[in-house]
């Protein structure tokens, strides 16, 4: 399905089809080591769940180039064994579909450089397609530069958006991209990549994106920027790798699941 013309949603990752490009982010490996140190024992299954759903993603689509929209890696302060393992794992297997690994930074990627560098990946702060004008970040803060200024669509991840459908007896929780505008931007919100957590309901939890909040002006080097209701923002659910289009968010907050 797609969420702007040329973009394509394919399960939880976004295909650039003129620039033949998968996106991914929030993939947060080491997460089980995390929760095992707290005391919550789960079972480390998540990165072949990210593998299969890869296999998926690449099953349908021809990819020249792989961005992670940051957050490859949990732990803020230090590398895992887990993180140490599984990361240099899937930098290899992106190898093996395509040459060209892009990896922007997030705000748990604090310490990425020395398994990056195991694989010979460049960091980016941000990407930029300058003819198409598709501005890549993570989303955890606005960018002032040249190349978001002059973006036509910009692309983030960082709030692990989701949705909670509810009726009298369950509550059922699902992943979803959110699409709407930053000003004169489209502004697209991408899912985690991760198979622990759904993320966060937007329909009831606060956001963390200082590009999702209500109604206000943003003044960014000399530019001002008035950001869209998150209320008017379109939301596209993803459910076992199937995109279902649900319309503008404030429509769901009655939604009923059958």
């Amino acid at each position: 399905m797609n969420i702007l013309p040329g973009i394509k949603i394919i399960d939880l990752a976004l295909y650039l089809e003129k620039q033949k490009t998968v996106i991914i982010g929030d993939i947060h490996l080491g997460y089980e080591e995390m929760l095992n140190k707290k005391g919550i024992l789960v079972p480390n299954f998540q990165y072949e769940k990210i593998i299969e759903h890869l296999d998926f993603i690449f099953s349908k689509c021809y990819a020249e180039k792989v961005i992670i929209a940051g957050d490859l890696k949990h732990e803020f302060g230090t590398i895992t064994k887990q993180e140490w393992r599984e990361v240099l794992n899937f930098l290899d297997y992106l190898s093996k579909k395509t040459g060209n690994i892009i990896l922007i930074k997030g705000n748990h990627d604090t310490i990425i450089c020395p398994l990056a560098g195991k694989k010979n990946i460049k960091i980016y702060d941000n990407y930029y397609f300058e003819k198409e004008k598709i501005y890549l970040a993570h989303g955890h803060k606005i960018p002032g530069d040249l190349n978001f200024l002059n973006s036509r669509t910009v692309i983030i991840g960082h709030e692990h958006p989701a949705i909670s459908l509810r009726d009298e007896t369950r509550t059922e929780k699902i992943k979803c991209f959110l699409k709407g505008n930053f000003g004169d931007k489209n502004l697209i919100v991408i899912p985690s990549f991760n198979f622990l957590t759904q993320g966060t309901d937007i329909l009831s939890e606060g956001t963390i994106s200082p590009f999702l909040s209500r109604r206000r002006n943003i003044a960014i080097s000399n530019c001002l920027f008035l950001k869209q209701n998150l209320e008017d923002f379109e939301v596209y659910a993803v459910e076992k790798k199937e995109v279902l289009y649900f319309g503008k968010l404030k429509n769901l907050f009655n939604y009923q699941v059958n």
